[in-house]
């Protein structure tokens, strides 16, 4: 009698954990944009929650901000949408937008320095998220 070694529940195991790793960049984008849109209009109706710095190198007016966020926040639930279906085209787009979300959050550190920390940190897992291989891809 031979002894097999079943290589092909390792491999199914991986693809379980590539294709779970996309399903939660999904769900964390949906909820990165959805909060992106909330904070984008906070800042558009200029809500008090936001702090104003002066002298700030990469100075906007909170109005300005607020449309960036706004924009961000849309394009990302629309993403996330895609992702859901299984998009190829959505990974991509995904790992751009949460990339352009890293940096909103970072020139928007002195507005709302620890809510921009928290995004930077949700959008760096979704990239990682996203570039996590699965089987077939090249």
């Amino acid at each position: 009698m031979t002894a097999t070694h079943p290589t092909h529940g390792r491999t199914t195991a991986k693809q379980d954990l590539a294709t779970g790793m996309m399903v939660f960049a999904a769900v964390m984008l949906m909820i990165a944009g959805i909060l992106a849109v909330m904070r984008g209009i906070a800042a558009i109706a200029e809500d008090e929650v936001f702090v104003s710095t002066r002298n700030y190198i990469f100075e906007f007016d909170l109005t300005g901000w607020g449309w960036i966020h706004l924009i961000l926040g849309v394009v990302a639930v629309l993403v996330s949408m895609g992702l859901f279906q299984g998009a190829g085209w959505a990974r991509v787009a995904g790992v751009g937008i949460a990339g352009l979300v890293i940096i909103a959050n970072f020139l928007s550190l002195p507005a709302y320095p620890v809510w921009s920390v928290v995004m930077i940190a949700m959008s760096a897992f979704i990239i990682w998220a996203l570039c996590t291989p699965r089987r077939g891809d090249a």
